[in-house]
């Protein structure tokens, strides 16, 4: 045997070794992942007919770019948040309505990618249409991001109404020119929701859910999303007009961290 031979032996053994290696640490995370609750459920698997629209597996958000441990466009809660839902959708869908959730739970590795993006002060591509009159050194002090969040509770959604018939939501375009979520809403995205005065995720006081600025149709729209949820569990953050938790929550004190994907809910125990 040449010595090139044995060589080329040796670096193929030692290339093999790697990717056994790399093999085994995927398959050893895979395996570690942490599973829900067995009272977790999958909205769908309770109301079918209440839309999805998820965000942040998506690049349209204030990051600007999928979120860590957005898997699938899947909502998740608690089986009560869930329940109560159902409950709601059915009272809306004989007003001409359907829900619409953005966001449902969030695992705590979603909310530390959000804390990350938030330090980076020279990270702004998306300041244009989520938080163009805020200054995002004041992201944390203004109180519109955090190092915990009340999703990762599983209780805690982000909603919206649709008027039936629903008309589906265009796909997002990174390369189109962004809007202030705060525009009129001919000129902002064009999400299918009703209009609410501004868009989701709006960073500005314009999208606290009682703002007096916020006036005619568009309070009225807001006020019937509250009153259709408030009285079924669901408390209201007042700032977020968007933004509902259903009490009393399951898990009042534990922020869990097991993806957004259908697998989580598969043999949880």
């Amino acid at each position: 045997m040449t010595r090139l031979t044995t060589v080329a032996r040796g670096l193929i053994t030692a290339f093999a070794a790697l990717l056994a290696a790399t093999a085994s640490t995927a398959t050893a995370q895979a395996k570690t992942e942490p599973k829900a609750p067995k009272d977790f459920v999958a909205l769908r698997s309770v109301d079918p007919t209440i839309i999805q629209e998820m965000r942040y597996v998506t690049p349209h958000n204030f990051v600007g770019e999928r979120i860590d441990g957005y898997l699938q466009p899947t909502c998740i809660l608690t089986r009560p948040a869930a329940q109560a839902l159902h409950k709601a959708q059915r009272k809306l869908l004989r007003q001409g309505y359907t829900l619409k959730v953005y966001d449902c739970y969030r695992p705590q590795r979603a909310v530390d990618h959000f804390v990350r993006w938030a330090e980076d002060l020279d990270d702004e591509a998306m300041k244009g249409e989520f938080y163009p009159n805020v200054d995002k050194t004041r992201l944390f002090a203004d109180g519109y991001i955090a190092e915990k969040s009340g999703h990762s509770r599983g209780s805690t959604l982000d909603i919206t109404l649709v008027r039936l018939p629903a008309k589906p939501t265009r796909p997002y375009d990174p390369e189109e020119p962004l809007v202030p979520c705060f525009a009129p809403k001919g000129e902002r995205f064009p999400d299918n929701s009703i209009d609410m005065g501004t868009g989701f995720d709006c960073f500005d006081t314009l999208s606290h859910t009682l703002d007096p600025r916020i006036q005619g149709e568009q309070r009225a729209n807001r006020l019937l999303l509250k009153s259709a949820l408030e009285g079924l569990g669901f408390v209201n953050l007042a700032e977020e007009w968007w933004h509902y938790t259903y009490k009393p929550e399951p898990y009042p004190d534990t922020y869990f961290d097991f993806p957004v994907s259908r697998k989580s809910l598969t043999g949880a125990h």
